[in-house]
């Protein structure tokens, strides 16, 4: 079930890992990679297509008082997407590091869209904010090493 269904969390924004096709990890590859060392959040609701490749997941990090949900995005979307986010960051001010991932960024043809949610708080006053983004950092940063990807910011423009 998708957390945009589930009540008590909230959409706040969502991330993307640009990768290549070939890239795709296996569903084992993203659960390890995620699972590797953490005891931050819980991983559930894994599924895979019928080769044992990655489609989706859910994250929860109570202690964040956030959750995400994980799905596998490829098709002219994604072509579509990469060229936008190219010309944007292309307007930016870059480093050499920034520079060298802007170019592999015109190899990829795949994404992994991450959503990110808020868990709300029963009484919580509108102005205390609970979320923590440290999860959502490191999911982003273990899913760009699986998949040798780059981990996008949309928000910022930033490349990870």
């Amino acid at each position: 079930m998708s957390l945009f269904e589930t009540e008590g969390y909230q959409w706040r924004e969502t991330y993307f890992v640009l990768f290549r096709e070939p890239d795709r990890p296996s569903a084992e590859a993203v659960v390890n990679g995620l699972n590797k060392g953490s005891q931050r959040y819980s991983v559930s609701n894994v599924q895979a297509d019928a080769r044992g490749r990655f489609e989706s997941v859910t994250v929860v990090s109570p202690d964040d008082f956030s959750a995400m949900d994980i799905i596998y995005v490829t098709g002219d979307e994604v072509l579509e997407h990469i060229d936008e986010l190219s010309r944007e960051i292309a307007r930016a001010t870059l480093t050499d590091d920034d520079r060298k991932k802007l170019s592999w960024l015109q190899q990829c043809t795949a994404r992994i869209d991450i959503y990110h949610f808020e868990q709300v708080t029963c009484g919580a006053n509108e102005e205390e904010e609970f979320l923590d983004p440290g999860s959502l950092i490191i999911v982003l940063r273990r899913l760009a090493r699986v998949c040798h990807g780059v981990g996008v910011d949309p928000h910022s423009g930033m490349l990870m």
